[in-house]
């Protein structure tokens, strides 16, 4: 099997430290084990971020329309939580919508690498990791939900978004589904 790669989406301060202490840290907890599962078996970690600039121009509309601020370049707000254990060679890409593909430099990172499959960790489920995982389908790479490491502000969202790409667009593993298939 060609190399297995993660890609985190959005583990970010603003997102992260409004959560409930001990659900975020038990999804830090877990990323960190996937993390280290992934590098031990010689696959690339890839760091996707959300930043906007301080007046919003390249957030998109309904960000625009309510005036939310959040992610904004530039601030700790927008940096990957300090808990992870994201390493200097890591990629990073940086979006502006809830897809890590679109209008991004994604896809020149990954044909790099050449990875067959792409497990995705991150937040929010019913967004930014399903658009993730539609776009990564639609370009033909094996996708894995890790579902030990996403997670969801709108539980109900997630619950019909995990059912809706589950066998379909999406395996959903837990770790130790994933640390056995890569053994």
């Amino acid at each position: 099997m060609t190399r297995t790669c993660l890609l985190v989406v959005d583990m970010l301060n603003d997102f992260l430290d409004r959560w409930d202490e001990q659900a975020c840290q038990k999804l830090i907890q877990n990323t960190n084990t996937l993390i280290a599962t992934i590098r031990r078996s010689g696959g690339p970690i890839i760091w996707v971020r959300q930043a906007f600039r301080v007046d919003l121009s390249d957030a998109f509309l309904e960000m625009r329309d309510k005036q939310t601020a959040v992610t904004i370049e530039n601030t700790s707000g927008a940096d990957i939580h300090r808990d992870l254990d994201c390493e200097p060679d890591d990629a990073i890409i940086l979006k502006k919508r809830y897809s890590a593909f679109f209008r991004t430099n994604l896809d020149d990172v990954l044909a790099k690498i050449e990875p067959e499959s792409l497990v995705l960790a991150g937040v929010n489920t019913h967004a930014c990791i399903r658009m993730a995982a539609i776009d990564a389908y639609q370009r033909d790479y094996r996708v894995i939900l890790a579902t030990d490491c996403i997670d969801s502000h709108d539980e109900e969202h997630a619950r019909v978004s995990l059912a809706y790409m589950k066998d379909k667009i999406a395996v959903l593993h837990s770790n130790a589904e994933i640390q056995a298939m890569l053994n």
